[in-house]
């Protein structure tokens, strides 16, 4: 097993709307994904200050799977549609499970 982990901090001007709009579309990814195995993304629960505000973790079953999505279209589109506009950093890592 593969996992992906990536997390988000948002410009001061994104809205709790666009914040739960990217949820949404991140939740799509599996259907939309054969190669992705487990998938879970949400806000932080906000007990730690100065935490990332946002967390995505994706398995697959090996690193190709893991490069299929990382490459896939529809990931790509999501990221430039729904991520880039109102990230303002990322930290991300990928590890043998």
């Amino acid at each position: 097993m593969f996992r992906h982990v990536s997390l988000l901090m948002f410009t001061p001007q994104t809205t709790q709307e666009q914040q739960q709009e990217l949820g949404r579309q991140l939740r799509t990814l599996p259907g939309a994904i054969g190669e992705i195995r487990d998938y879970h993304v949400g806000p932080d629960a906000g007990l730690n200050p100065g935490n990332y505000q946002f967390a995505i973790v994706a398995d697959f079953a090996s690193v190709d799977d893991y490069l299929v999505y990382r490459d896939h279209p529809v990931h790509r589109e999501l990221i430039e549609k729904y991520v880039q506009p109102i990230v303002a950093s990322r930290a991300a890592v990928q590890y043998e499970l």
